[in-house]
């Protein structure tokens, strides 16, 4: 049986979703000088930078962009595809900053709780907020993002896969079902 492959968002779509994430940002945030986005590996690292990029361009401020990997705080190694992990770089100080952890897609939550562990071992922030580009439901963990780009009801089975035009050579959000 193939799968069935739906475009959820196109390269425009993710755009506009883009821009609205960093007005909300912007809105919520206050003080501009206190805020630091740090991206998962491997989507959320892209969708970080552009996100930064975004909040520049609308204010005028440079917002710092970190990049996490999580696999050694993961509570289900045994059970995922083993990877080489990325290199962390988080080259500012978190104490007292607010962290926008930026992640592609939520799903049980299990990624979030692992990089909320990362995090802390750099630093202690005022705060860690969660931003995600798509959030499909099927929690396990009481974690909810505080900004979401589309809200994707899903079955268990399907995916959800994002594309960056960086990574990938496009822009995209599907939905794989199958």
């Amino acid at each position: 049986m193939t799968n069935q492959v739906i475009e959820i968002l196109t390269a425009e779509e993710i755009r506009r979703t883009i821009t609205r994430l960093a007005s909300q940002i912007i809105e919520k945030s206050g003080d501009l000088s206190e805020i630091v986005l740090i991206g998962i590996y491997t989507r959320g690292v892209p969708l970080a930078r552009t996100i930064a990029s975004q909040i520049e361009m609308l204010e005028q401020v440079k917002v710092p962009v970190g990049a996490i990997d999580i696999t050694f705080y993961r509570d289900d190694l045994d059970r995922i595809k083993t990877r080489t992990p990325e290199k962390t770089k988080i080259p500012f100080d978190l104490t007292g900053k607010t962290v926008i952890l930026v992640d592609d897609v939520i799903y049980k939550g299990r990624t979030i709780r692992a990089a909320l562990n990362a995090v802390i071992e750099y630093g202690r922030p005022q705060a860690i907020r969660l931003l995600v580009l798509v959030d499909r439901g099927h929690r396990e963990l009481p974690i909810h993002p505080d900004f979401i780009g589309k809200k994707l009801p899903t079955a268990s089975e399907e995916q959800v896969k994002v594309y960056f035009q960086d990574a990938d050579g496009r822009d995209a959000v599907e939905l794989i079902k199958g």
